[in-house]
């Protein structure tokens, strides 16, 4: 439901309170005396059968006795009466409760749960639900204490999500005693109803939020969570710490992907994907609020440490390095400069140690001079405190200097009282500071972080070098011979077969049912071979000695082949042996074992692995995850994170690994994953990469039945290649489909074919170019919220070109859109616009919107044609725009399929 009627809870002209008491120590006495002690400028109601006047307010016997409906409900009555305070509460016209009471998983009377019951009851009115089995609500900028707990909160601009009440409970009193202040602080509990991407939706555009900070446990509702924390930490800091970082469970898994893919691992890659920072502990959750609040955005990561000590520059170094950050390295024009300013015992280099007796002037001017230097991207800057000068005086004139640099600075002013002053010079003039070198990188690393996230989100990615088309009926008849035979493990061969049918290369391989076969196998294919058992109870080949390599006779292969046999039937008595494969031999001198697979996991669905492989690749891991749908920058990204990216890079006499076509895999295994529903796990281990390409060696898959659509099972909505549509337009065949990230270099030439006039008219201001930045937001969808149709067409030569864009930008609740059409300004007067008006229309009508709105120029005057000619009523709004619209629930007899 995302953000509907979320004001009513976040911002209520009136609250009620079920349940309030005047019984010490109740939750019921304390909810109401923060009610009315928080400063809410609305009526507090009380609702209580027994009393008559409760903190010195009226108390009324039952719902239906208020004066009138309260915005807000509170809750905290017993369990089983829930349900039916919600149904009244509905009835009366609420939109929104806090229901503090614990225990609705209990069972209720007429079947299922007291939860269920409670939900059944707010649906038919939309009414939301906070809880059950939550702290409540603070929010202090309204005066609102809608809670039991301890203390009130100070008014701010954090906004602070959290799973557990008990913890906002301490974060709340750490904070207080920090003078740390909130936008609003919430208590989630069970999630029944509101969850972390209705908040997530809702405080994005919330004027009176700066950062985001969550305390995660679990997440439920992959995709909206994905969506909305994607569109929120565009807009701002979305920063998040995430309980239960090990889990143990990983350790049953069946295939190496299995097991490497921990559940903790997949959250962090589903933070990364979506944009947002973690981070630790929940101490360092504020820290990284208030670092990206203070200061400048980075524009790359090479720090430069200036300092009055050599020891506290070497704390900061090693904290630098140990957290996989870079040390700028200073010109020689830069050591020049410094040279002229600092004493000849300098240290001549980054970390720049200005000495011990260093002046307020010294600090300035060797900052000064670091921060000139290109090779620089941000500064941190040291001081200990010495008897020569105070902290003060340092702190005083070098706060100019950092006020008026391009580039970040830190700073760390190590102590307790002496320093105390110095630091809050800093505080009141915006200046990002700490009380221990430690402390100030791990501030830069916070920012480091979240500018890599970024980023990414900006990103576009190129078209892959080769485009595949997947044989996918194939891969679904094998898939499915397997399961009506009872397997859940395709053979090695049949595995290898699915992957050939999305060009993924791999080693011939053939099946044979025993040593004769294999011999004629082994001669077609040509020496050496590989040989390996067949056997679906063997998943791990190599740990019962099932794999014999570099054959180079049938010698070899005879003695090699009995062996394995007897040792198999030694260590996998109950195992079926059908046979062995054979496979050629690939030997590529220098090349790398890696491994790329697919696991599903319970919450997010299917996620990717790349790592290093070979048969030690659960003993000493090195793997990263990601989520499909995968494209070049992504798969990118994924191999990115990994240690063996260095030496795929290349190094010494090892030459570097063609990256196009390993990222071109990885892709390839992503559209496996996004088309196929029921492949549950992949393994492909190793995968040969070298400087020639890569090839499969060795690959598993497990299937499962399944009555989910594959695309259902992401968590991220992949490319809706159903929505093409070929069309007849002006003499030539066009298509019609969804935009993609990778049209964005097609995208800018389509935006340079457009006059100024009509840029002016599409964007309401001048506009000659789209940067980076802007064209990635336009072209990077998320397809489960937005859409954009492109119409291309292809000439002789097989270039394709765009003509037209329309697209439409759903609310988070799915019920309007925003729609915007442009096209080429030298093929208008042709009907292209009204064909992609056409085709967004019974889009947003089949996704179940009700209406879609845009705002068009009244100089406008062909767009304000073709919206009248599609049935939208127009009104002004202000002067010079006219508001669009078109109900969508009028077209219905209409429908036809998209």
């Amino acid at each position: 439901m995302s953000s509907r009627n979320l004001e009513y809870l976040l911002a209520p002209r009136s609250v009620a309170l079920i349940g309030a008491s005047d019984r010490p120590g109740s939750v019921g006495a304390t909810v109401m005396r923060n009610l009315v002690s928080g400063g809410f400028d609305g009526p507090v109601w009380a609702v209580n059968p027994r009393q008559q006047l409760l903190a010195g307010k009226q108390a009324y016997a039952k719902v239906a006795d208020l004066p009138e409906p309260p915005d807000l409900a509170v809750i905290c009555t017993p369990a089983q009466t829930v349900p039916g305070i919600i149904s009244e509460l509905g009835a009366r016209g609420t939109r929104a409760a806090i229901v503090i009471t614990a225990g609705l998983e209990a069972a209720a009377p007429g079947g299922g749960t007291l939860a269920q019951a409670m939900l059944a009851a707010a649906k038919p009115c939309t009414l939301r639900i906070l809880g059950p089995n939550c702290l409540g609500l603070l929010q202090p900028r309204i005066g609102l204490n809608a809670s039991f707990a301890h203390a009130p909160a100070l008014p701010g601009n954090l906004a602070f999500i959290a799973q557990s009440g008990a913890l906002a409970t301490a974060m709340l009193d750490w904070a207080r005693s920090a003078n740390i202040g909130f936008s609003c602080l919430v208590s989630l509990g069970n999630c029944a109803d509101v969850d972390f991407g209705d908040l997530l939706d809702y405080l994005c555009q919330d004027p009176h939020t700066r950062a985001i900070l969550l305390y995660v446990e679990a997440i439920s509702g992959a995709r909206k969570f994905m969506s909305a924390a994607r569109a929120a930490a565009r807009n701002k800091p979305v920063i998040v710490v995430k309980a239960g970082r090990y889990a143990e469970g990983a350790k049953a898994a069946a295939s190496h992907t299995g097991a490497l893919a921990g559940a903790d691992d997949v959250y962090d890659a589903a933070f990364r994907r979506a944009g947002i920072l973690r981070v630790d502990t929940t101490r360092e959750l504020f820290d990284a609020a208030e670092t990206l609040a203070r200061l400048r955005p980075l524009t790359g990561e090479r720090l430069a440490i200036v300092s009055n000590g050599g020891g506290p520059a070497v704390m900061a170094t090693d904290a630098l390095i140990s957290g996989g950050g870079s040390l700028a390295s200073l010109s020689e024009a830069t050591v020049q400069r410094l040279d002229a300013l600092l004493p000849p015992n300098w240290s001549h280099g980054n970390p720049v140690d200005i000495v011990g007796d260093a002046p307020a002037a010294r600090y300035a001017g060797a900052l000064e001079v670091v921060l000139a230097d290109p090779s620089v991207d941000a500064a941190l800057l040291i001081h200990a405190p010495t008897a020569i000068v105070p902290a003060t005086e340092i702190a005083r004139v070098t706060s100019d200097t950092i006020v008026g640099s391009a580039r970040p600075v830190l700073t760390c002013w190590m102590g307790g009282e002496v320093v105390r002053e110095g630091r809050e010079l800093f505080k009141r003039s915006g200046i990002p500071t700490y009380s221990t070198p430690e402390e100030a990188v791990s501030a830069f690393m916070h920012a480091v972080r979240h500018n890599r996230n970024q980023r990414q989100l900006m990103e576009t990615p190129s078209s892959i070098p080769e485009s595949f088309v997947p044989r996918t009926a194939e891969v679904q008849s094998i898939i499915a011979a397997a399961l009506r035979t009872g397997r859940s493990l395709l053979t090695e061969l049949e595995a290898k077969q699915v992957l050939a049918a999305y060009a993924i290369p791999v080693v011939a391989t053939r099946a044979v049912a025993g040593v004769d076969e294999a011999l004629v196998a082994a001669r077609e294919i040509g020496y050496p071979v590989a040989l390996k058992i067949l056997s679906p109870e063997i998943s791990h080949k190599s740990d019962v000695g099932g794999v014999a390599l570099n054959l180079a006779s049938d010698a070899a292969l005879v003695a090699a082949a009995r062996a394995m046999l007897e040792r198999c039937k030694e260590r996998c008595p109950d195992a079926r042996i059908e046979g062995f494969t054979v496979q050629s031999m690939v030997i590529w001198p220098l090349a790398h074992e890696l491994i790329v697979g697919v696991t599903t996991d319970p919450t997010f669905g299917p996620v990717i692995l790349f790592g290093k492989g070979g048969v030690d690749v659960e003993v000493l891991p090195d793997k990263a995850i990601g989520f499909p749908p995968l494209n070049t920058v992504l798969a990118a990204e994924l191999i990115s994170q990994t240690r063996v990216k260095r030496i795929l890079q290349g190094f010494r006499n090892v030459p570097p690994v063609d990256m196009h076509a390993l990222q071109r895999v990885l892709v390839q295994v992503s559209q496996l994953a996004v088309d196929i529903g029921e492949l549950a796990e992949i393994d492909i281990n190793p995968l040969l990469a070298g400087r020639d390409g890569v090839i499969a060696l060795d690959a598993r898959m497990r299937v499962v039945p399944t009555q989910i659509a594959a695309a259902d099972r992401l968590a991220i909505r992949p490319y809706p290649k159903e929505l093409e549509e070929t069309v007849d337009f002006d003499g030539q065949s066009l298509l019609i489909r969804p935009l993609r990230p990778e049209d964005a270099p097609q995208h800018r030439e389509f935006i340079a074919h457009i006059s100024a006039e009509d840029m002016q008219a599409r964007f309401f201001r001048a506009v000659k170019a789209l940067p980076p930045s802007e064209l990635a937001y336009l072209t990077q969808l998320d397809y489960e919220r937005a859409m954009a149709f492109i119409a291309v067409a292809t000439d002789e030569h097989g270039e394709t070109e765009t003509l037209g864009v329309v697209r439409a930008q759903a609310d988070p609740d799915n019920v309007s859109a925003e729609f915007a059409v442009l096209v080429r300004s030298d093929v208008k007067g042709h009907g292209l616009g009204s064909r992609l008006m056409e085709k967004i229309i019974r889009y947003c009508r089949e996704r179940g919107l009700q209406s879609i709105a845009g705002d068009v120029l009244a100089t406008n005057v062909r767009m304000l044609q073709l919206a009248a000619a599609h049935g939208f009523h127009a009104e002004t709004t202000r002067d010079g725009v006219v508001r669009v619209t078109l109900a969508l629930a009028d077209l219905a007899a209409t429908a036809r399929p998209v």
